[in-house]
């Protein structure tokens, strides 16, 4: 069993309110990517493997890192995002629940929805619940199970996702982690005793200056 270093993208268009104008990075979360690539050439981490969901931010984080440096990067659609702005519009459409405009708004937005959906009350969804939870814990499993410490670059919904079921956390504490993750934050899962265990969550290193705090973002 490998150690696994979770990163979520970059800063992407967060005044997009669609799933394929927020698919890009903002001038800002290309800075961020660039600074963590920096950040782990700088204090000599190197990775034997490297992962990215198929998703432009994804792949465009990937590139900012300079993932090339360290070994060919391996796309998986497994490690994308739920389509969040699908889901809000299908709650919207089916349950008039409004869609969120800042953070804490999507916070309590994020729990109702993703109840709605694990409950199966929203109809048509891109994705099932279930679907979307069996993917995440195979891919982890299987990143796992390889040979030499792995970097996957994903997004802030699955690294939630993926923690909630190592620890065995309830839906509303799930959802919660989902929204905590912050852009390009670094989280590391430590194999231990034949189980992987949470070395580290949504550090931000390469953030650590007074000059670069500005550069701390969620959304």
């Amino acid at each position: 069993m490998s150690q696994i270093t979770l990163v979520r993208h970059g800063q992407a268009n967060s005044q997009a309110r669609d799933e394929q104008s927020y698919d890009k990075l903002s001038e800002l979360g290309h800075q961020q990517a660039r600074w963590l690539g920096e950040h782990f050439d700088a204090s000599g981490e190197r990775f034997a493997r490297v992962y990215s969901g198929t998703l432009r931010r994804h792949r465009e984080t990937a590139a900012g890192i300079g993932t090339e440096r360290h070994a060919e990067l391996v796309l998986d659609e497994r490690l994308n995002e739920i389509r969040y702005f699908d889901l809000a519009h299908l709650a919207l459409e089916q349950h008039g629940l409004a869609i969120p405009q800042g953070r804490e708004e999507f916070a309590r937005h994020s729990v109702r929805m993703i109840g709605m959906w694990r409950d199966g009350q929203l109809e048509d969804t891109p994705e099932s619940y279930d679907h979307f939870m069996t993917r995440i814990r195979e891919a982890i499993d299987e990143i796992a199970a390889g040979k030499g410490r792995a970097l996957v670059v994903t997004s802030g919904g699955w690294i939630g996702v993926a923690l909630a079921q190592l620890m065995e956390l309830g839906p509303q504490q799930m959802s919660l982690m989902m929204m905590s993750v912050m852009n390009t934050s670094v989280t590391r899962l430590q194999p231990l005793n034949g189980q992987l265990m949470l070395a580290q969550f949504n550090a931000l290193p390469h953030l650590e200056t007074v000059q670069r705090q500005f550069a701390r973002t969620h959304i």
